[in-house]
This record gives C-alpha cells, structure tokens and sequence, in this order.
C-alpha cells in the first residue's frame, strides 16, 4: 500500500474538570492527531504525549519534531507492506516512543480499514467487550475522594484507581476501603515516592489492593524488586515499563507482578503485543492504561484490551466522563462496566471532521 498523505494536527480538547496527579494538573487535552491515507482512505493515530516533559521526556513540540523530521519521511511516498513494516523502518530512531506510536498506530487502522477487517481482530483479540475501570484524580480533601469514589462505584466501573502522594495517600484509601468493603480498588503514585519515604506505601498492605501502580522512579527496576519483596501488595509498573525488553528484565528481577501497557508509551501496538506475549509466557497480568485519551486513542485502546492477556480491568472509562464533545462517533461509552469492542473496520469508528475542525489550532500536511 503506497502511503500518499501524512496530516498532523495539533488538537486541543477542554477537559470537564480538572485532572491532578502528583505531578500536575491539566484542565485541557492538547495532542497530536495523525491521519494517514492511501486510495482514500484513512487511517487515524493519536499521540499520548503532553505538553511537559513530566510524564514522560517526550513532549508535544518533540513529537512533532520527531515526526516532522524523521518518522513521516520514511513511509510517504512508499509502498508499505503493513503496520509491522514501520517497525523495521522507524528502528534506527532511538526512543521518541509517542511520536513513533502515533503513526504506528494510525497505519494499523489504515491497513485493517482498508483489509476490511476491525483492528481488535486484526491484532487477535478474542473479547467483544471488555471491562474498565476508572482513574480518579488526586482530591483536595478526604470527604472528596470518597464522594467521588461513590459516584462511579455507582455507574458500575469494574476497578477504581486513586491517584495518591506523599501526605494524600494512607488517609484516603483508609476512607475510601471502609466506605466500600469490597471494592476493587488500587492506587497510582506516578513515581513520587523513594525508598526512604515508602512507609505510607507499606501501610497500604492493610488495605486488600489489587495493586500499587508505579509508586518509585520512572526508571527504574531494582528499587521496585527491593520493594517488592518488603510488600504483600503487588506492584505494578507503568512508566518504567518502555519495551518489551523493559518488560522482561522486570519480570525477571521482581519488580513487579502486574504491568500497565499503554500503547502510547511503548510506541504502538507492535511493541504492545511483544510486551503481551512476555507477559502472558510469564503468567503476569496485564492491562491497559490510558492518557486521557479522545475517542481515537480510546479506540486503540480497547482494541489492544480485546486480547486475552488484558484480564485486569483498564482505563478505559467512557469518553463522556471527560469531555463534552468527542471527536468521533459513536462515542466508547461504558455501561455498568463493561466496554463494546467496535467491530467495524480499523478501529471501528468514524473520526467527525467538523469536530475535529473546531478543536485543531494547527495542520501541517505532506503529500507524496
């Protein structure tokens, strides 16, 4: 298939609340969009990164930059045999991870698209619905998190997620566990704690987690496996979890007994599916995290979930939670927890192009 047009768009999404983590907030969603087209049709991609360096090195101005300057020219104009064949091309490009996901990923939809066939089936996924959770930003009180807890217990997500830092940890999963017994329920450090200051962490055994999510560095492996061993809890790792290498050596050394695979950040779903496969071989569960993502990136999303290695509910809460207008349709709604798989080609919903107009601050095209 010859690749003759690449649009990048730069896309900015009012969020309806606002969004905290432990390191920082967001009130709106900028990112990347990638279309890519041939014989008319379109594949669609977007890219997780953000506008700091805070979650991950890659920004959206690097992202840009590196698709701009190194990803898109190695595909337009060509004649690509399948997503699979941008791995091979983009490996000579050191990390850039998100830039490299996003165009990966909209070849994806644009290959199954054209084959006629869904995206989720085209990677081998099995499920025709999945089960998500939902992530909760940090709560300025204790009251809140468990109010806010409450409203989405109610709507039937299948996981609840507290993000938490040192000083809003212990005290609002003790609320949150004695409000709701029974509730799977986890918690998401985004890195903030050390060794030295893991006594909360260690405190949180009481409280029947599934799992805590990332609570070290980013990069790291060997602070997690001495971690590991002082917790009953088990860690799952997100951030540091890059590859399928990453992947492994964490396995290997006990870092963590859960992993987070977000497609985004271990650049598409090539890599996504080696990491599932190590994974499974393994017997460690999985599941899939999500960036705040608009309708395209949450499509992506569920359809990696649809494999059988994804058993742990994901993020993959409704985009209606987020924003008031999406920017495809149909709309990936929930209900009582569970996620429909689109079975429509590529990733089974279509991007609305007047939406899509009103939220795009900035386009740059190439045509072969």
């Amino acid at each position: 298939m010859r690749i003759e047009k690449i649009v990048l768009r730069l896309v900015e999404m009012p969020l309806k609340f606002r969004f905290r983590t432990s390191f920082g907030e967001m009130t709106v969603k900028r990112f990347v969009l990638v279309e890519a087209v041939s014989g008319g049709v379109s594949g669609w991609g977007e890219c997780v990164a953000e506008t700091g360096p805070y979650f991950s090195p890659e920004t959206i101005d690097s992202a840009r930059s590196a698709l701009a300057q190194f990803l898109v020219p190695l595909i337009l104009g060509r004649d690509v045999e399948g997503a699979d064949a941008f791995d091979a091309l983009a490996v000579r490009v050191r990390g850039n991870r998100m830039a490299k996901g996003a165009l990966e990923t909209a070849l994806r939809d644009l290959f199954a698209r054209a084959g006629g066939v869904s995206l989720a089936r085209s990677l081998g996924g099995t499920r025709t619905a999945i089960e998500v959770g939902v992530s909760l930003g940090l709560q300025p009180t204790v009251a809140e998190t468990v109010a806010i807890v409450e409203r989405h217990v109610a709507e039937g997500y299948r996981r609840i997620k507290l993000k938490i830092e040192p000083g809003a940890d212990v005290d609002r999963v003790s609320a949150v566990r004695s409000a709701f017994p029974d509730l799977p329920l986890t918690v998401d450090a985004n890195a903030a704690y050390t060794l030295e200051t893991s006594g909360p962490l260690l405190a949180l055994d009481a409280f029947g987690l599934e799992y805590i999510e990332q609570p070290l560095h980013h990069e790291d492996l060997v602070d997690h496996a001495t971690l590991a061993r002082r917790l009953a809890t088990p860690i799952c790792l997100d951030e540091s979890i890059r590859s399928a290498a990453d992947a492994a050596a964490a396995i290997a050394l006990g870092a963590c007994r859960v992993l987070n695979v977000k497609i985004g950040r271990v650049g598409g779903h090539g890599e996504a599916l080696r990491i599932h496969d190590i994974a499974v071989a393994a017997g460690v569960p999985i599941w899939c995290g999500g960036m705040l993502e608009s309708g395209v990136g949450r499509a992506h999303n569920i359809a990696a979930a649809s494999l059988p290695g994804f058993t742990k509910p994901g993020d993959t809460s409704s985009s209606s939670r987020y924003f008031e207008e999406d920017l495809v349709e149909p709309r990936p709604e929930a209900s009582r927890g569970l996620m429909p798989v689109p079975g429509g080609p590529g990733i089974g919903v279509e991007v609305r192009r007047d939406v899509l107009a009103r939220f795009t601050s900035e386009t740059r095209e190439w045509t072969a």
